[in-house]
């Protein structure tokens, strides 16, 4: 199943991408995409309540903004230099466990939404990740119990400021949790829509030209991996995301440098979880 929300921007509503993709919208269900659904079988009960009743669901037009998939989850914690080359780009050795870090919660923003470029800005890059959605509390979990807590994936562009980043001192979550730096979506695939997470390809296109083309069997942390790890530090609640890193590819990693800067277009995307695509703009 995919799910989706739709609507303005905090007045966004449930809903599911059928096969066919027709959308549809499931408010009648009763639930939004929060702890609560997650927490408590709601894919389960959300997939029997469609048996019955998909046919008197309204359907969505195309023209109706897609949001986030999912609602105010407790947290975004991101696995950083999760990939060898980019790695090896980013000059910094690779890492003999994951390097953590928390994106803000208020820089999620949807699919299609623009990306604003923050107040003093210079270098902001891009990053395509593939995100995993918790299903299940998760504390101290195993690696080969790490697949019964997740929900699904979701597709993640990790926007950062690299000098606020790298270059400021302090931890890195100042260049990463900008407004509008955690573009969700367009859909979470529950987790039995993606047969394999560690072998997947992803991509990211900047105004057309590909830049990132790579594929998850490079991870030097799979999924399991990180789950895993992540729980033995802090307790994942239902519906909390984790971006499980960025492959080669980036603006940082150019021979010069090149970062975003107003009227850049991004479109990237991961087999099985669709294609996103946001345009940059100048804070105002």
């Amino acid at each position: 199943m995919k799910l989706i929300r739709f609507g303005t921007e905090g007045k966004e509503k449930p809903g599911v991408q059928l096969e066919n993709g027709k959308k549809i919208d499931v408010s009648a269900f009763g639930m939004d995409y929060n702890e609560e659904f997650f927490g408590n079988e709601g894919i389960e009960k959300l997939s029997s309540w469609l048996s019955k009743n998909e046919s008197s669901c309204p359907e969505i037009g195309d023209d109706v903004r897609l949001g986030v998939p999912l609602t105010r989850p407790s947290k975004l914690v991101c696995v950083g230099l999760n990939y060898a080359q980019h790695a090896a780009e980013a000059g910094m050795e690779i890492p003999k466990e994951p390097v953590l870090f928390f994106k803000s919660t208020t820089a999620i923003t949807g699919p299609f939404d623009d990306v604003i470029i923050p107040k003093g800005s210079t270098k902001t890059d891009w990053e395509v990740e593939l995100a995993i959605v918790i299903g299940k509390k998760a504390s101290y979990v195993e690696e080969a119990d790490a697949f019964d807590h997740i929900a699904g994936y979701i597709l993640h562009n990790d926007v950062s400021e690299r000098a606020f980043q790298i270059e400021r001192s302090g931890q890195w979550c100042k260049g990463k949790g900008c407004d509008t730096f955690a573009p969700l979506g367009p859909f979470i695939a529950t987790k039995d829509e993606i047969k394999d997470p560690n072998n997947l390809n992803l991509w990211l296109k900047l105004n057309g030209k590909m830049m990132q083309n790579s594929s998850t069997s490079d991870f030097i942390f799979n999924v399991q991996k990180v789950v895993s790890h992540i729980s033995q530090f802090m307790t994942l609640l239902p519906g909390d995301v984790i971006s499980t890193g960025t492959p080669f590819g980036v603006g940082l990693g150019l021979t010069p440098p090149l970062y975003l800067k107003a009227g850049d277009v991004m479109e990237l995307g991961i087999d099985g979880l669709g294609i996103s695509k946001q345009t940059v703009i100048d804070y105002k």
